[in-house]
């Protein structure tokens, strides 16, 4: 199939790589800017858990393929930082450049806002389960074996078959949730509580120290248990059924206490998991997800001493 990339970041290129042994033509959409002193070929190392779930460590090397105007895919992927979205599709529009659109984002918008920026573009809402760091030619990253995707009755593309198929060619599995949006309020939630828990003492310039202090501690998981109900309170009042995600959140009905220790377990023991928590390095993208929920909560009167302790020591 033909792919196409929005820009060179973590996620899209971490896809695209995948997308590219598979045998799929991928090309990259560039700023005319970017175009010119774009990498050739980017290094990759990969903790890919896509037939082992340990994870299997791969070095390899990306072709970069950039996109030229006046050009259609079969699929566009957009995974970009929160506010870029509109000024995404506003280059898509440009330059011409047709497709569906797979929107591989953080959103902390209602669908019908989703839907003013796809313009006239068809698209679909799915999630990643991949992260990591990039630099200028090399990409270290982690690549899990599923991915959320919308179901294909609220998508209403008409090309949804071969979106699955392209995910199943690269061994990648798919979970429907009840709603994509609502089903990433929640992810943004949980993100929130985590993260502003983990940053609640120290500035967001290392990341990476911050994760594993956390990871590390099981009364500070305690505490982000705390912080993720208070967080998940803002979802549901923003009008979203908690009973209809019970498998999701699971893990943060039981006591924070005994959560905490859970979860220290499995960072210890889950390698992929711990990586990409060290390797998720957008201080930016991290503070949006902690300031969406935590102003929407007070916008709603949502009591939230925690969230609201932990922003509070939060700089970047």
């Amino acid at each position: 199939m033909r792919i196409a990339i929005l820009g060179l970041g973590v996620i899209g290129t971490t896809y695209a790589y995948a997308f590219q042994k598979a045998g799929h033509q991928v090309k990259h959409i560039l700023r005319n800017s970017r175009r010119n002193n774009a990498p050739k070929s980017i290094s990759v190392n990969l903790l890919d858990g896509r037939c082992n779930s340990k994870g299997e460590s791969k070095h390899d090397t990306y072709e970069v393929q950039v996109a030229e105007a006046h050009s259609e895919y079969d699929f566009i992927f957009l995974s970009v930082r929160y506010g870029f979205v509109k000024e995404a599709v506003k280059t898509l529009q440009e330059n011409n450049i047709k497709g569906t659109l797979v929107f591989f984002c953080n959103f902390w918008n209602t669908r019908k806002e989703i839907q003013e920026w796809a313009g006239e573009y068809d698209y679909i809402l799915a999630f990643p389960t991949a992260g990591g760091h990039m630099t200028e030619d090399h990409l270290d990253g982690v690549l899990f074996d599923h991915l959320m995707l919308e179901g294909e009755q609220k998508a209403k593309i008409l090309n949804y078959v071969n979106l699955t198929t392209l995910l199943t060619s690269v061994d990648l599995k798919w979970e429907v949730p009840h709603d994509m949006v609502e089903w990433i309020w929640i992810h943004m939630a949980i993100n929130a509580g985590v993260t502003s828990t983990a940053a609640r003492s120290g500035k967001l310039e290392n990341p990476e120290e911050l994760a594993l202090n956390l990871m590390n501690s099981s009364s500070e998981l305690s505490l982000a248990i705390k912080a993720i109900r208070e967080a998940l309170k803002v979802v549901e009042a923003r009008g979203v059924n908690l009973k209809l995600y019970k498998a999701e959140l699971l893990p943060y009905k039981i006591p924070a206490w005994l959560a905490g220790r859970a979860m220290k377990v499995m960072f210890a023991k889950n390698e992929m998991t711990r990586k990409i928590m060290t390797l998720h390095n957008d201080k930016q993208d991290i503070f949006y997800c902690c300031q969406s929920v935590f102003q929407t909560g007070q916008e709603l009167g949502i009591e939230m001493p925690i969230l609201e302790a932990n922003m509070k020591g939060i700089s970047i």
